[in-house]
């Protein structure tokens, strides 16, 4: 079923002005400062720890941010949470679902927390259930359903009221790429629909497909925004990814290339940033001189994967810093 496209504005549905947010010593948010308008989806990469998921909870009134304001289809998020919640949908890192509820049933719930009259949460989730490909198990218990109908099923009941924004929170987690290719066929479909989606996400290439703009954050400031286009020409150079036959030589390949900046470094690889052909061939030989044979090397356009470690030092699965993990 077509889904109904609600009417566009120009003005943004989401904003977030100077957001602050400290834990102790921990700064989770830092003048976090960006807008999505309906229709468009923006994406927040940042490694774990980074602030991603405060930054949702700030702007979804589960969070009171320390400073800074937000607001939700014009919505102060502190001074009126009740009008922010009734224009909010949002799926969180876990589903929240009922385990002994079926499909149909939490979807009904979730239309009655909403208070939508009968007439329409009826229609809402039988319209819900086609839109998502759940009606031939509607009437089975979310208790055993896979983790991939389970996130459908989130992200239905997110949208029971047809919210103006929707908040995903890592929604592909633990997915196999076939329940991740679905649930990015229905992200795009709250976009066409006319929401403003924030999405975020560890995954690059989720990013890389879905997003309309993309913001990279870390240690809770943002440090990057732009299309997936203009974060890759920031980089500025191409990459030459080159592999060691003996990965124990991985680091001595690594010394050989001097003060180079290695973009990552992997069990046998090491990605750098080079300015042409000539600075490939220089990087090259000074592998070669210091004897170290090569599996294979390629010269190659920089990914998403490439920008964000340059720009944070770091790849997105990193492992968060202790007393973060709370944060995303």
């Amino acid at each position: 079923m077509s889904t109904k496209r609600r009417a566009l504005t120009t003005d943004p549905v989401i904003v977030a002005d100077g957001l602050d947010k400290r834990f102790g010593e921990t700064v989770a948010a830092d003048g976090l400062t960006f807008s999505v308008s309906g229709g468009s989806i923006l994406a927040v990469l940042g490694p774990n720890g980074a602030g991603k998921t405060t930054t949702i909870r700030m702007l979804t009134t589960l969070l009171v941010p320390d400073g800074g304001r937000a607001s939700i289809s014009g919505h102060d998020v502190v001074s009126e949470p009740d009008a922010v919640r009734r224009n909010i949908g949002l799926a969180g890192q876990s589903a929240a679902v009922d385990e002994k509820l079926t499909v149909r049933q939490n979807l009904d719930l979730f239309g009655r927390l909403y208070h939508l009259p009968t007439a329409e949460r009826k229609a809402r989730v039988e319209s819900l259930l086609e839109r998502f490909g759940m009606a031939e198990y509607a009437t089975r218990p979310a208790e055993v359903l896979s983790g991939g109908e389970r996130r459908r099923l989130d992200l239905a009941a997110a949208l029971i009221a047809d919210p103006p924004a929707v908040f995903l929170d890592e929604p592909t987690t633990g997915l196999d790429p076939r329940g991740r290719a679905a649930i990015w066929a229905e992200v795009r479909g709250m976009r066409d629909a006319g929401a403003a989606v924030l999405l975020t996400t560890q995954y690059l290439e989720e990013a890389d497909q879905l997003a309309d703009d993309i913001i990279i954050i870390d240690r809770g400031a943002m440090v990057a925004s732009g299309t997936s286009g203009e974060l890759k020409r920031q980089l500025g150079q191409d990459v030459l990814e080159i592999t060691v036959a003996d990965p124990g030589r991985r680091e001595d390949a690594v010394a050989a290339l001097g003060t180079r900046h290695a973009v990552a470094v992997d069990a046998q690889s090491v990605q750098l940033s080079v300015a042409g052909p000539d600075d490939s061939l220089e990087a090259l030989r000074r592998v070669g001189d210091a004897g170290i044979e090569l599996a294979d090397f390629q010269l190659r356009q920089p990914t998403l994967d490439d920008v964000f470690i340059e720009i944070t030092g770091r790849p997105t699965t990193e492992t968060a810093r202790s007393g973060e993990e709370v944060l995303a």
